[in-house]
C-alpha cells in the first residue's frame, strides 16, 4: 500500500482512540467496492471491518430500519435520499455526510449467451418484448423499471407477467441460474456476479442515475475509525476501486 494512503488513515485515527473494529452497513450498489477496500483498510488501520449489510434490504432487515432501531453501526453507505432522511432525523452526523458515487442501471445475460443490442430505446424495447423472463431488483432500479420505464417504452403489459422481482440476493444470481433470461440492476451489482455477462448500460434516454452517499452514525461506537474508513473511500485509491466496480466516483469537495 502506498505510504501516502497509510499516512492518511493514521492521521484520521489520531483524532481519537478508536476501538479495534469499524462496523459498516452498505447498499448493494456500493458493496462490491466496499468489500474490495476491506483488506486495504484493515492493513493500514490495524482494525477489523465488520460487515453488517451488503444490501439495502427490506422491512425490518433494511439498513434504514436497523439504524432507526438503534443497531450499533459506524459507517452507512446508502442512496442519498435514504441517507438524507437519517441525517434529518439525527441518526447520521450531518457534518460527516458525503456523496461518494453515481450509479447507473445496466443489463446482464447468462454467461455465454448472446448479448443483444440495448444501445437505443427501440433496441431495448425489442429485447424486453422478446425476452422469455426478466429479473429486476425490488430496490430503486427495479422500482424505476416496473413503475416508469416499462410504461414509457409501452411494454408494461407484456413485461409484467414475465418479470421476477428479486427481494433477496442479487439479480445476477437469478440470471446466472437460468431463472431469468435477462436482468437489470445497478451496473456495479451486475458486474460483481460470476456466471453472467454484462451487456451494457441502459441508453441515455432510458437511464436513471442514482447518487450514493456515506456518513457516520450519530452514535457510532468508533467515530475515529469511521472517519478513517471514509477518508480511504474518498482517496484516489478508493475512487479507483469504485470506478473499477462500475460506479462513477464523485471527487471530494
Amino acid at each position: 500500500m502506498k505510504l501516502a494512503l497509510v499516512a492518511l488513515i493514521v492521521a484520521s485515527l489520531q483524532a481519537g482512540a478508536p476501538s479495534r473494529e469499524v462496523r459498516v452497513m452498505s447498499s448493494g450498489a456500493t458493496a462490491p467496492a466496499y468489500l474490495q477496500l476491506i483488506p486495504r483498510f484493515e492493513s493500514a488501520a490495524k482494525m477489523k471491518a465488520v460487515t453488517l449489510a451488503t444490501a439495502t434490504g427490506l422491512g425490518a432487515q433494511a439498513i434504514v430500519a436497523r439504524v432507526r432501531a438503534g443497531e450499533p453501526v459506524d459507517v452507512v453507505l446508502l442512496a442519498s435520499n435514504a441517507l438524507d432522511d437519517l441525517v434529518k432525523d439525527g441518526l447520521i452526523r450531518r457534518d460527516s455526510r458525503i456523496d461518494i458515487a453515481r450509479s447507473s442501471i445496466g443489463m446482464a445475460v447468462r454467461a455465454g449467451a448472446r448479448k443483444p443490442d440495448i444501445s437505443t430505446l427501440e433496441g431495448l424495447k425489442q429485447v424486453i418484448l422478446n425476452a422469455r423472463s426478466i429479473a429486476v431488483s425490488s430496490q430503486i432500479s427495479g422500482v424505476y423499471l416496473t413503475n416508469e420505464l416499462f410504461q414509457k417504452l409501452g411494454v408494461a403489459e407484456q413485461a409484467g407477467p414475465k418479470t421476477i422481482k428479486v427481494e433477496k440476493g442479487v439479480v445476477g444470481d437469478v440470471v446466472a441460474s437460468g431463472q431469468a433470461e435477462i436482468g437489470f440492476q445497478q451496473i456495479s451489482e451486475l458486474r460483481a456476479v460470476k456466471g453472467v455477462d454484462y451487456v451494457g448500460p441502459l441508453p441515455a434516454e432510458a437511464q436513471r442515475v442514482s447518487v450514493f452517499s456515506a456518513g457516520i452514525a450519530a452514535k457510532a461506537p468508533n467515530p475515529a475509525g469511521a472517519k478513517a474508513f471514509l477518508d480511504l473511500l474518498m482517496s484516489a485509491e478508493g475512487r479507483r476501486i469504485m470506478q473499477q466496480s462500475g460506479l462513477d466516483p464523485i471527487a471530494p469537495q
